[in-house]
């Protein structure tokens, strides 16, 4: 489907840690992998789009798009890059629900060849964990979608009819227990119900080309990415093992916090960009305070409705252990940024004192996650490094191997490993149902140069 070597793909992780040499060196080996933007400014995607088009021009990569809900215009001026610059495969995450952006890519893309079949210029591997929101992808986009769209100008009565001919999406990632944001679903009862979900509506449908669905969260291992398959995935996802590679843009010290992880070293901490609703992100726990620390800022955040009210002896607690500077230094921090990103919300934070006091909170959660992949020595308590438990198991299966340290660790080795290791795993599978009894220490895949 993807011209790829393996069924084996990497995710995209938010602020470019998921980099442009990550994705590259995944491409030239003929694997795929997507580029983080989510977090990042559309110049510094553009740059990211140039870079990789130049030393892969015929593939295979992707990039992410996540819903930014808070700011369309956003999401549609990056929908537009995508479309302009000829970015022609996207990992679509965080959606709730389809918007016109995404149908506009989808729908732009389409186009009949010479013998009347539908080619899809445009390809989407939708990235989530709840059915309703599989539905959504699994099916035609919706008709009151593609009928504005039209009207507008956007697409043609043509490439309207083809879209109402299939699933929005080409590929779905079904993600469990992982990093950063997760539903922490366990793979075992998620993705057999979404196998389901999309055989159902195949029936109903018919299409030509059936929706693939894929595997995240929790894949670190040989015996993991078996499982995976076992279960009827088409392809494996990688997230949070990857980040420990020397290609990911994050720093040395979180690269080595990681290598040090065990399954159990993570937590579930407020999320930056959803922090008034209390969505949660799952975050290491090992050497780092940000999880307490974020916590306790929701904790203040739900029980106070302004600064004022905040007790002298807890704000003082949060001036020196969290923000390292007084209240009104960190107001005009946030004012800085919010001038120069979202005007919009500095005019409702004037307005609204809680949504003053969200809006600070948020600042030291942003900025969490650039101290860690800066590696800003005096924040180290402070970092915010997204990851789930497959971290652990990842350290435990290479704790013998020269994969151990993480200047060893390449994506596109890994990648290797994995997917050889669950190849030895089956084949020894089989050879156990026929009779054929084999040591323990064959049961091991061990990674070697």
């Amino acid at each position: 489907t993807h011209n790829v070597r393996y069924a084996y793909m990497t995710g995209a992780m938010a602020n470019g840690i998921a980099s442009e040499e990550l994705v590259i060196a995944m491409g030239r080996d003929r694997l795929l992998g997507s580029f983080g933007a989510a977090g990042l400014s559309l110049k510094r995607i553009d740059q990211a789009i140039h870079t990789i088009q130049q030393a892969l021009p015929d593939g295979p990569y992707a990039f992410n798009l996540i819903h930014t809900p808070h700011d369309m215009d956003r999401e549609r001026r990056l929908v537009d890059r995508y479309v302009q610059r000829g970015v022609t495969t996207v990992e679509a995450s965080a959606f709730m629900n389809l918007t016109a952006n995404l149908v506009y890519y989808r729908a732009v893309g389409l186009e009949v060849t010479s013998d009347q079949q539908i080619e899809r210029k445009h390809r989407i591997i939708a990235k989530l964990s709840r059915p309703e929101v599989a539905q959504q992808f699994l099916q035609p986009a919706p008709d009151k979608i593609l009928k504005t769209l039209v009207t507008q100008g956007r697409i043609t009565e043509t490439q309207a009819k083809l879209a109402a001919q299939v699933p929005m999406a080409d590929d779905i990632t079904v993600e469990a227990d992982s990093g950063g944001h997760t539903d922490n679903q366990p793979l075992v009862c998620l993705l057999p119900s979404m196998l389901a979900l999309r055989d159902e509506i195949q029936t109903q449908f018919a299409y030509a080309t059936p929706v693939l669905v894929g595997a995240a969260g929790g894949i670190s291992t040989p015996q993991s990415a078996l499982a995976a398959f076992m279960m009827g995935a088409a392809y494996v996802v990688t997230g949070s093992v990857n980040q420990a590679c020397v290609e990911a843009n994050t720093s040395d010290a979180v690269k080595a916090l990681l290598a040090e992880a065990a399954i159990a070293d993570v937590t579930m901490a407020p999320s930056a960009d959803m922090f008034e609703m209390g969505v949660k992100v799952q975050v290491l726990k090992r050497g780092t305070m940000f999880g307490v620390r974020s916590q306790r800022l929701l904790d203040v955040y739900r029980t106070y409705e302004s600064l004022e009210n905040i007790p002298p002896m807890i704000q003082k607690v949060l001036e020196t252990q969290i923000f390292k500077m007084s209240m009104e230094q960190l107001w005009q921090e946030t004012v800085v940024y919010l001038r120069q990103n979202h005007p919009a919300q500095l005019q409702k934070a004037m307005d609204n004192p809680k949504r003053k006091m969200a809006l600070m909170f948020r600042w030291y959660l942003g900025r969490s996650s650039r101290w860690a992949k800066t590696g800003d020595n005096s924040r180290t308590m402070d970092y915010q490094i997204w990851c789930g438990p497959a971290i652990g198991a990842f350290n435990a299966w290479v704790k013998d191997s020269y994969l151990a340290t993480p200047e060893n660790r390449q994506a596109t080795d890994i990648a290797h490993h994995m997917m050889m290791g669950a190849a030895y795993l089956y084949r020894l599978h089989l050879l156990k149902l026929r009779g054929v009894n084999l040591p323990a220490p064959y049961w091991r895949y061990q990674p070697r140069r």
